[in-house]
């Protein structure tokens, strides 16, 4: 994989309720595209109902350590690094997403943590076994050397860890595409008024056989 820029602006921290709300828009969108397959079956509640909102009190601790925290933000700005389109994960607050969606008290959510949890304890016991180094002190070079190890390798001993990177890109994903930032790295441009309307595009109307 490419490797991802050396420095990053610092960290975006998110409110308990702006985290809450992003994943309200992430399982949204993933309910409309994937008919909720990746995230397993919500129960008649679901994270859409609780908590209320409007209410200044969560009703639940977020549950990652400090750690594992850092390991999830260096991850995750490896996954999307901050390049010509947008700004890197960390920067719109994807960690703090995560920590949220982990922390949450349902089955899917619980479920994810125990295989992100695993996943990170791979990144770091084996970043220890290589580098003599955790996972946070070692070199970028190293860190994308694991993750190299992971999607490329691919060996059956390191399923789990490969498991893991499905749900966490995913994850980090669904954190950083229900941002403002991540729709424009996308090229969305809708929600936006238009002072004139020129008509779809000539590739489009030869695609449809009319013109």
């Amino acid at each position: 994989m490419n490797p991802p820029s050396s420095t990053s602006p610092e960290s975006h921290c998110l409110t308990r309720r702006e985290a809450i709300r992003r994943i309200l828009v992430a399982t949204a969108l993933a309910a409309h595209l994937v008919e909720l397959d990746s995230f397993g079956q919500q129960d008649s509640a679901g994270i859409g109902w609780d908590p209320n909102l409007l209410k200044k009190e969560i009703n639940w601790p977020r549950v990652l350590t400090d750690a594992e925290k850092r390991n999830v933000t260096l991850l995750a700005d490896m996954i999307i690094p901050a390049d010509e389109h947008g700004l890197a994960a960390s920067v719109v607050g994807v960690p703090d997403f995560i920590d949220e969606w982990v922390s949450a008290p349902y089955d899917p959510q619980r479920a994810d943590l125990k295989t992100i949890r695993a996943g990170l304890e791979w990144f770091e016991s084996e970043s220890k076994r290589r580098f003599s180094k955790s996972f946070s002190d070692a070199s970028l070079n190293d860190r994308i050397a694991l993750l190299d190890a992971v999607l490329i390798e691919g060996s059956v001993e390191r399923k789990a860890a490969y498991n893991f990177f499905k749900l966490f890109r995913d994850r980090v994903a669904g954190g950083y595409y229900s941002t403002p930032e991540g729709w424009k790295a996308l090229g969305y441009t809708g929600n936006t008024p238009l002072l004139a309307f020129a008509g779809p595009p000539d590739e489009a109307l030869k695609h449809l056989g009319l013109a």
